[in-house]
């Protein structure tokens, strides 16, 4: 038994790789079968969808106006800093887990379990939200065709009022549309990765050929007057634990800008990570998950980039709609046509985010049930047939199913990107540690400019983070505290390291 695993405190103790690669063997294996151009379609699957047809609009309308431009290369720059360290750590540990794995191997059981558990938050919460978007969009579509949900199972229960920071009643009673997606892509997700990779495929071409339309054609009615004032909210917007350092403030307290703009629809971004869950699935992960991730982001941050200039040169950005902005944007143009088009693609788009979304949350629960954190017999169960972690999958579509029906997408929005962040961080840091402590470690693909990269990671991450609401902080403490009691009274007593260590 190495000596690694054998630290003062056990909750501490770091996984040697050999065990790591060890696990990924036998019969409780995921299947290989994804190639680079599977893994980037799931990069982009997860990535193009809520960012472009939801988020754009609250974002550019409430806190960045034309200069939210900036705000996606700002958040972009970011993610490619975050990406990099993450393509080092997926070709070095080529199993199910991202940055929980990650984590494990270089900063210890503890460090693995918070990283384990936030990950869960960012793609249940993450899913929740893309859902919510969905419905917005599906009911936009159908409505062409004179097709109305009743108020009553429109749309979730509360709503957010910036102006008071409070959640204030709808009169509906659920987001049906919402739990109905969710039901559907979670029985397509348990019945394979195979099946779940061409489904996203096939959404991937509509909605990338749905997106290029909208530059293509928008690009005609752009009017460079709607630019200007091109940042109306401030270059700014920066609150450190809810004081106010730099920029302006909405209603509510909170920063607005186009520095607070690249946290709020940093949440367009979450995705690119979720190719590193998919690992254990690749036929040559040392080589085709890197792909997948870098390619995937520098393809997505440009036509993030592209897409914003249209809509709000087509549109002034505080006559933006905030839940179906590029499909009303056409329609405010006199293009009601492609208003439809946009709005089907729309929905297209944001059933592969979903799909990618969910596909990535049990991924991370086998890992952390392989290392006995969590019930082995409900989260480590890999179906004999499908080879997929099917109870983990219907867990998870409970989960987001309950959180997309009856809570409003403002909230879940910000959750998800502070959870997000806090990942980010940790595996940037996790390279340099894992750099210095196993040098002599095979690196298939290693991070350039270290320690630049890692670092500059870390800080930006940190940055965003900080330009958050303060609620977001309390919202991810709480999150965090829930799960420390969880792994304290059971992942701490059931960890396979700390039994192997006694």
């Amino acid at each position: 038994m190495s000596t690694e695993s054998r630290p003062t405190s056990q909750v501490f103790a770091r996984k040697p790789l050999a065990l790591l690669l060890e696990e990924a063997k036998g019969e409780n294996r995921l299947r290989r079968i994804l190639g680079p151009v599977q893994l980037t379609s799931l990069g982009v699957g997860a990535i193009i969808g809520a960012g472009i047809f939801v988020a754009t609009g609250a974002a550019a309308h409430n806190i960045a106006g034309p200069s939210l431009m900036l705000s996606y290369v700002v958040a972009g720059i970011t993610c490619i800093f975050a990406a990099l360290c993450y393509a080092e750590f997926a070709a070095m540990v080529p199993v199910a887990g991202s940055a929980y794995t990650y984590a494990y191997a270089t900063l210890g059981e503890l460090f693995a379990w918070i990283i384990g558990w936030d990950l869960i938050l960012e793609y249940g919460v993450s899913s929740a939200a893309v859902a919510t978007g969905w419905s917005a969009y599906f009911q936009s579509a159908i409505s062409k065709i004179g097709i109305h949900i009743p108020k009553l199972l429109s749309e979730s229960p509360w709503k957010y009022d910036p102006a008071t920071g409070h959640f204030a009643s709808t009169g509906a009673a659920m987001n049906l549309p919402a739990l109905i997606i969710v039901a559907i892509v979670t029985a397509v997700l348990v019945k394979g990765i195979h099946e779940s990779a061409n489904f996203n495929a096939a959404m991937v071409a509509i909605k990338v050929a749905a997106v290029l339309f909208v530059i293509g054609v928008g690009a005609f009615f752009i009017d460079p007057a709607n630019w200007h004032p091109f940042a109306p909210f401030g270059w700014t917007g920066l609150n450190v634990f809810g004081h106010h350092v730099a920029g302006q403030t909405d209603p509510a307290g909170a920063p607005i800008g186009t520095l607070a703009g690249a946290a709020i629809i940093f949440f367009a971004y979450i995705g690119f990570d979720s190719v590193s869950t998919h690992t254990e699935e690749a036929k040559n992960p040392q080589r085709d998950v890197p792909i997948g991730i870098v390619v995937s982001l520098i393809l997505c941050t440009v036509l993030y980039i592209a897409v914003v200039a249209v809509l709000t040169g087509m549109v002034k950005y505080d006559q933006l709609d905030i839940n179906a902005p590029v499909s009303i944007a056409f329609s405010q143009k006199g293009l009601g046509w492609a208003e439809g088009i946009i709005a089907a693609a729309g929905v297209a788009g944001i059933t592969s985010v979903l799909l990618v979304m969910m596909l990535s949350g049990p991924r991370v629960f086998l890992a952390m049930a392989r290392d006995g954190l969590l019930p082995k017999a409900t989260f480590g169960d890999v179906h004999p047939k499908f080879r997929t972690p099917w109870k983990s999958t219907i867990l998870i579509g409970i989960f987001v199913g309950t959180l997309a029906g009856f809570l409003p997408i403002d909230a879940l929005l910000h959750l998800a990107n502070i959870g997000t962040l806090l990942a980010f961080v940790i595996v940037c840091a996790a390279v340099l540690i894992m750099r210095k402590k196993h040098p002599e470690a095979e690196r298939p693909f290693r991070c350039p400019w270290v320690p630049f990269v890692p670092v500059m990671g870390v800080l930006t991450c940190l940055l965003l983070m900080f330009s958050l609401p303060t609620a977001n902080w309390w919202r991810l403490i709480t999150w965090l505290a829930l799960g420390f009691v969880i792994y304290f009274l059971y992942g701490k007593k059931h960890s396979v390291m700390r039994q192997q260590a006694s």
